[in-house]
């Protein structure tokens, strides 16, 4: 008989032994960085793609490897004319008995290992490291953003993907094609927004978040400085009519009026970021149905256009567009930085020198680092509080403009509120009009009502009934007729 007729013969070559060694040594190399993680209690991003995803493709290949091998050894035994003899199993023999023994608990032991790793491997690919960190150039903006949100205690998966399993599996199906557009940087720069296979808003913030236990009005203040040589400030205090509530109990009345489950506010939008927004469509609780157009001829759409363009039912995305991954504008972020404390507000003309320098374009993140520090100490050479001033300016460039990515505040436009972008306008613009000449309504006093304003950091004049807007700066009407963004573009 020869080596070949033997029931092993065909694990005897060269292919498949590579196979096993490389296999078994990899193997054991996983169990001993598995165990590691185990212990250790968290997983880093590296040491996980290294376990859970590097490993598990290592090991596949060396399994190709060994089945290689065998076709390989099987082909030649047949054109050498020799037969091969698969294993007998003979369950009288004690050898046999001894062999099934051995083998069941190799298997049981890679079945569990294999179990747990996957497990592990589950966990780790759900986790915000494994989102934020692996990809690091191309989500480094998002995850920066992310971590400054009101969201940071939660993860991505919360409101990316949500419980269930239809909407796991939907996600590691479209992160396939992600994984191959980071591999071979085919993905855009920035990335685009909105994301169109995101899960139903009512599935995901509101397992959290609850409209019809809203009521009544918020209060919010602002503090804003004007770009002068003593950084005035100037506060608004306001009422935001944030509504809402439960039909059962009442009329809804409110922002949260527009929310699905309460009404039905459909719309057809003609451009991706979903600003223009020409057609809209409202149904009341009452079952009454409005359909309002653009009284822009240019705007309007036909009823074909209609028919087969694909209409949006209003969520929570729809305004809150931005909820974990705000990147804001150069005005906004100075503004923030003062009435902190971040900035000294007596530094002369540093509003309007901070925003400068913020609103800048720089091929790198090191070169605007670099910038800002040569332009501050220009200015501010001889000034005690120098240092700390660049320390903070630095900081909120990282924070807030990726020049690799090409991100910053004019890509990602945030739909609340109308003064940097179209926001509640895109609608509530007074030109949208129904076939019995309805208009949806731009008064202000629907979403919010003044209480004080004026000059400081604290507003004194309070009016209970509201008051009428003054602008900071003496525009004359143009605030009542212009939209907001059409000044105010976040930069000097």
């Amino acid at each position: 008989m020869s080596k070949l007729d033997k029931p092993t013969s065909l694990w005897r070559n060269g292919i498949t032994m590579l196979g096993w060694f490389l296999g078994w040594s990899l193997g054991l190399i996983g169990v001993v960085l598995l165990g590691m993680d185990l212990a250790h209690g968290h997983t880093s991003s590296y040491v996980g793609i290294l376990i859970y995803l590097v490993m598990p493709m290592l090991l596949g290949g060396c399994a190709v490897l060994v089945g290689v091998g065998l076709v390989w050894a099987q082909r030649r035994a047949r054109r050498g004319g020799r037969e091969f003899r698969m294993p007998v199993i003979d369950l009288g023999d004690r050898r046999t008995h001894w062999q099934i023994f051995w083998w069941g608990l190799i298997g049981t032991a890679l079945l569990s290992i294999t179990l747990l790793a996957g497990y592990r491997a589950y966990h780790f690919t759900e986790s915000v490291a494994f989102c934020g960190e692996v990809c690091h150039q191309v989500m480094q903006p998002e995850y920066t953003a992310f971590k400054q949100s009101a969201h940071a205690g939660s993860s991505c998966t919360e409101c990316h993907i949500g419980p269930g399993a239809e909407w796991f599996v939907k996600a590691k199906i479209s992160g396939m094609y992600q994984v191959y557009s980071v591999l071979f940087h085919k993905y855009s720069r920035p990335i685009e927004t909105p994301v169109q296979s995101l899960r139903p808003a009512k599935e995901t913030c509101l397992t959290c978040h609850w409209p019809a236990k809203f009521f009544g009005p918020v209060l919010r203040s602002w503090t804003h400085y004007a770009s002068d040589e003593t950084n005035t400030p100037w506060t608004i205090q306001m009422l935001v009519n944030v509504g809402g509530g439960n039909p059962a109990h009442g009329p809804i009345k409110g922002i949260h009026w527009h929310m699905e489950g309460i009404n039905s506010v459909e719309y057809i939008a003609t451009d991706r970021q979903r600003l223009s927004i020409p057609w809209v469509r409202v149904t009341e609780q009452s079952g009454k149905v409005t359909v309002f157009q653009s009284e822009d001829p240019k705007a309007q759409l036909s009823a074909a256009d209609t028919a087969k363009l694909p209409k949006r039912r209003m969520d929570c995305m729809d305004c809150h567009n931005r909820p974990s991954h705000q990147f804001r504008s150069p005005n906004e972020l100075m503004d923030q930085a003062l009435s902190s404390g971040r900035l000294d507000a007596t530094l002369p003309s540093i509003r309007a020198e901070g925003a400068k320098l913020l609103a800048a374009t720089y091929p790198t993140q090191a070169a605007a680092q670099s910038a800002i520090e040569h332009a501050l100490r220009t200015r501010y050479a001889a000034d005690p509080r120098l240092d700390a001033t660049i320390r903070a300016l630095q900081n909120i460039y990282s924070s807030n403009f990726f020049p690799e990515m090409k991100v910053s505040w004019k890509e990602y436009p945030n739909h609340i509120g109308h003064k940097l972008s179209p926001g509640c306008f895109r609608c509530h613009d007074g030109k949208h009009v129904s076939e019995d000449g309805q208009r949806i309504t731009n008064d202000c006093k629907i979403c919010h009502a003044i209480m004080a304003q004026g000059p400081g950091k604290i507003a004194t004049e309070y009016t209970v009934a509201g008051q009428e807007f003054r602008h900071p700066e003496d525009i004359g009407d143009a605030w009542k007729t212009e939209r907001c963004d059409t000044c105010h573009t976040g930069s000097p």
